[in-house]
């Protein structure tokens, strides 16, 4: 049962992004609130308040069978009418009529009710602003909030004017007003709240993803620039010698064999320029990620905290070999970017260090559900990376709480002497 739960938990929660957590706990909530006030304001009072007369109770029971046919109606209009919002989708013609005819009955039999006193006026009254909910709720939604409060307004005063001729009472009807009014007034806003903030979440993350696509299109640029640098210049003079390398062959030139070497001389330079280019491109500078992770993640509100100790270690030496800065500086940008991608943490702490000839990089957050990556092609490509070098990858819980998440990485130093630590610009 546990793993059932634990397995529902990562496809419905841990992996949808932040934007996605709130707005299906700002949905949760909407849904709540329309089935709390019906219970609490309508069938709860109307239990306690009813007339045990046969006309009464029949009229209360219709009424509260009708009032949770509005919290139903409600509950499935909730999710369009928030993409109506949203600007994802427009609401399909027609989509109120059944709430609303709804809250007419409810509405009629409720003044029907109050016609042959079978209720008190208190129980009348939070029957109104309960059935009113899930009428407001998914209106508020629909249409700009001057208009909700001007057409608002009217339904009050056609609400009061229905109950003032069925029983006129001026202080039952202000007490009707305003119960009416604190029902229209909830509903928008307990939406329109709700709504303009998940508005937000959702372009900030589109902003993300245009920022994302940017700085891939702006590296794709610069890698072509680099490949340009480099392969431009030489091709042009392979295209030269190659043909002054034919014209010298019609000619029955020796010199043309020396043009040849040459070209071939120039190809295989133009590889070794082209592999350190790419070598260069993929790989990761530790010190850089470092850097970057911290400010990334303390930019999200996460704070970051970076530990650096080489016991026994010369005071001169300033950086690590290449290919484990390489390997341990994808460990690093993988771990930010599922703190990030998952993040529910509120801190985040990066240890480097090197003990007997090893150095060991962990990264531990406090977003542990969240952040774990599920062991999924990311953590599978870094133990790659670090296979490479003889280095290891460990992931998992840290503690008996299970509240915290740690990778720790192990790489192997050819000699503990010639091993310096690599963190350049980077402060403990």
């Amino acid at each position: 049962m546990l793993g059932r739960m634990r397995r529902w938990q990562q496809r419905h929660w841990v992996e949808r992004s932040k934007a996605e957590r709130v707005e299906l706990q700002s949905l949760g909530t909407w849904h709540v609130s329309i089935w709390v006030f019906s219970l609490s304001w309508l069938l709860l009072p109307l239990v306690g308040g009813l007339d045990r007369r046969p006309l009464p109770l029949a009229l209360g029971v219709l009424l509260g069978a009708v009032g949770l046919l509005q919290c139903w109606a409600a509950g499935r209009l909730l999710r369009p009418a928030l993409d109506h919002y949203l600007g994802r989708s427009a609401l399909p013609a027609g989509a109120l009529r059944g709430t609303v005819c709804l809250f007419v009955l409810a509405l009629a039999l409720t003044a029907t009710l109050r016609a042959v006193g079978g209720a008190e006026p208190f129980t009348v009254q939070l029957a109104l602003a309960a059935l009113l909910m899930p009428l407001g709720l998914p209106y508020a939604f629909l249409v700009p909030i001057r208009v909700y409060l001007r057409r608002a307004a009217g339904l009050a005063a056609a609400i009061v004017a229905v109950f003032a001729a069925v029983r006129p009472s001026g202080l039952d009807l202000l007490a009707t007003a305003t119960f009416v009014v604190f029902a229209a007034g909830f509903s928008l806003l307990a939406t329109r709240c709700g709504a303009w903030t998940l508005s937000v979440l959702w372009e900030a993350e589109r902003a993300r993803e245009v920022e994302a696509r940017l700085a891939v299109a702006e590296e794709r640029l610069r890698f072509g620039r680099d490949l340009h640098d480099v392969l431009g210049r030489n091709l042009s003079v392979i295209s030269l010698k190659s043909e002054l390398a034919v014209q010298l062959a019609r000619r029955g030139r020796p010199e043309a064999v020396e043009q040849m070497i040459e070209v071939q001389r120039i190809a295989q330079e133009s590889q070794r320029e082209v592999r350190a280019v790419v070598r260069g491109y993929r790989e990761a500078d530790l010190g850089a990620e470092l850097a970057g992770a911290q400010g990334v993640l303390a930019a999200a509100g996460i704070e970051c905290e970076v530990r650096t100790e080489v016991p026994g270690l010369p005071a001169q030496v300033q950086s690590l070999p290449a290919q484990v800065q390489s390997a341990l500086g994808w460990v690093v940008r993988e771990a930010a970017t599922n703190v990030l991608r998952h993040g529910d943490a509120s801190r985040c702490e990066v240890g480097l260090e090197v003990l007997e000839g090893h150095v060991v990089l962990t990264v531990e957050n406090d977003g542990a559900v969240a952040s774990g990556g599920g062991g999924g092609s990311g953590l599978a490509g870094l133990r790659e990376r670090l296979a490479a070098v003889d280095g290891n990858l460990e992931a998992g819980y840290a503690g008996a709480g299970r509240d915290r998440f740690r990778l720790r990485a192990e790489v192997p130093l050819a000699t503990a002497g010639d091993v310096p630590l690599a963190v350049r610009g980077v402060t403990s």
